[in-house]
């Protein structure tokens, strides 16, 4: 609620700056700040979601809420940088006013606090490993890389004087292109979640080590795993001495699957576990 709080004070700066300052490069920051405050909401909701337990209509949780919200976060976002691409385009081809050194010390700020929001939202989530807080962490700083972009065409168009009163204007369309290519990363990460993308090599190799650390375990066939909200989904084949009972293979694979539920750094919610015989 703090980063809503924050964005909400620095639209209305933006905003304001913009108005008074007359550039239109900040009017735009201050709508991309407005709808930082919709997409913190949707995050926080998808994290409201997402952390409720399975129930009889949802077995594997509701995990899927985060990447969800994070999808809605990315469509906001290039629906906002085409409203500033267009807007930008418009203001070039308008004659009007050139913006006011003033508006620059605002900028300056808000690039500080934009790039320190967007590092704490990046620790927070290499902590829990939130795809929705890692689009939320790259969203801040996409703010702060186009306030940079602002900061850079007002000041042109304050030192050039006359004849340069757009520069802020194409600061804002450049904007616009940096904004829609963050939008494209977010998607595709966002959807990587929603389409159960594997696990990375590493994440599958670690797995691997910890079943075949569990007494028992002879060998290892497929081990699959996918990213559901905070935690991973395992479906892993064991294989055991053939020989076996069912009921000493069965406490073998319960075995594995204790111990991938209590491997901390992995966050496993669940594991199916399948018994193959060796011979």
């Amino acid at each position: 609620m703090r980063g809503i709080a924050l964005n909400a004070a620095l639209a209305a700066a933006k905003f304001a700056g913009g108005i008074f300052g007359h550039t239109y490069a900040l009017i735009a920051d201050g709508a991309e700040s407005m709808i930082d405050i919709l997409s913190s909401l949707l995050v926080w909701a998808g994290f409201r979601v997402a952390a409720r337990p399975p129930d009889e209509n949802h077995p594997y949780g509701h995990g899927k809420a985060e990447p969800l919200a994070a999808l809605a976060v990315a469509v906001f976002i290039f629906g906002i940088a085409g409203w500033i691409g267009w807007s930008a385009i418009h203001e070039i081809l308008t004659p009007h006013r050139g913006p006011h050194w003033a508006t620059l010390p605002l900028l300056a700020g808000v690039v500080a606090v934009k790039m320190w929001f967007s590092r704490r939202m990046s620790a927070a989530s290499a902590a829990v490993g939130s795809t929705a807080l890692e689009v939320e962490a790259l969203h801040h700083y996409s703010d702060a890389i186009t306030s940079a972009a602002a900061f850079i065409g007002i000041a042109v168009a304050v030192i050039g004087g006359r004849g340069w009163e757009t520069a802020d204007d194409w600061a804002a369309l450049l904007a616009c292109a940096v904004i829609a290519f963050n939008g494209v990363l977010m998607f595709n990460k966002a959807m990587a979640d929603v389409m159960d993308t594997a696990v990375s090599v590493a994440f599958e190799n670690e797995i691997r080590a910890v079943a075949l650390r569990v007494p028992g375990v002879g060998a290892l066939d497929k081990c699959r795993g996918r990213k559901s909200g905070l935690s991973h989904l395992v479906d892993i084949q064991v294989r055991v001495d053939g020989n076996l009972t069912v009921r000493a293979g069965h406490g073998i694979a319960h075995a594995v699957k204790d111990a991938l539920l209590v491997s901390a750094p992995h966050a496993v919610s669940d594991v199916s576990v399948h018994i193959e015989p060796i011979g």
